[in-house]
């Protein structure tokens, strides 16, 4: 189809949170160096999961989720994950309940989660993370190994899309 998006980057977090404002920032850089294919939609999701599900209904076959992930590793460290994202039919009937009664403040989990209970999530989901330093509430700005680790994950997000439609023109041909 003309115009259709392949891929969706969302920059997921919560700027009020020191390095959890991670995802937003690489968005923002990367929505202001305008260097992807038209084919890559990219959006701030912030800790509004439920706009990030109603994006998805759109149709895209990749999701890469931006965010700063805790791994125990060195701080500003990037790394790429593939997402497992759990069946909800997996989880008690009380479980179910408690879910689906606090959507009104969606985390990612529960985002990706809903998504494929509705049968929209991509069939490749990845998380780009960051280690981080801190998370302290109420505080803005990033510390200083997450900030200079932006440009890096900026280069990797360029550089895996890039590989992505070299791999996928070669499995069209």
């Amino acid at each position: 189809m003309e115009g259709q998006k392949h891929i969706l980057i969302s920059g997921v977090c919560n700027v009020l949170h020191q390095d959890d404002g991670f995802g937003i920032e690489v968005v923002r850089q990367l929505q202001k160096k305008n260097g992807l294919p038209e084919t890559v939609e990219i959006m701030e999701t912030g800790i509004g999961g439920i706009h990030l599900v109603q994006e998805l209904y759109r149709g895209y076959e990749v999701l890469i989720l931006v965010d700063a992930v805790s791994r125990d590793r060195e701080a500003g460290q990037i790394y790429m994950l593939e997402a497992e994202v759990p069946d909800i039919n997996e989880f008690s009937f009380d479980e179910k309940s408690e879910f689906l009664a606090d959507m009104h403040f969606t985390n990612p989990s529960r985002a990706l989660m809903l998504a494929k209970a509705l049968n929209i999530l991509p069939e490749k989901v990845y998380i780009l993370g960051c280690q981080p330093v801190a998370y302290q509430d109420f505080d803005l700005g990033l510390s200083e190994e997450v900030f200079k680790a932006v440009p890096y994950a900026i280069e990797q997000l360029e550089s895996w899309v890039e590989r992505y439609y070299k791999d996928k023109e070669t499995s069209d041909q």
